[in-house]
């Protein structure tokens, strides 16, 4: 059986080029990076922003919902109150 002769290396440490890439430690919670946790917290609050107005439009004839929560909303609130006239007031 033939064993390979262990190389000797002299103990200067090795050349590292100043310009190389800087590599660093990157803190991670499962992989995922801070940078990464708030691009997906940008994505789901711009995609909860939407869907949130998306329910407000689609529920807007519903009275209820014009009252407790549309005409609470300053400057616009105003455009959800629906006063019928007297003439039209069946009683």
């Amino acid at each position: 059986m033939v064993f390979q002769t262990p190389i000797r290396r002299a103990n200067y440490p090795a050349y590292k080029s100043p310009y190389g890439p800087k590599y660093h430690y990157q803190p991670n919670i499962a992989g995922w990076t801070v940078k990464q946790f708030a691009g997906l917290g940008f994505k789901a609050g711009a995609f909860g922003g939407v869907a949130f107005f998306a329910v407000i439009y689609y529920a807007s004839g519903i009275p209820r919902v014009k009252q407790d929560i549309l005409q609470k909303i300053p400057f616009i609130g105003g455009y959800f109150i629906k006063e019928v006239p007297a003439s039209d007031n069946p009683f």
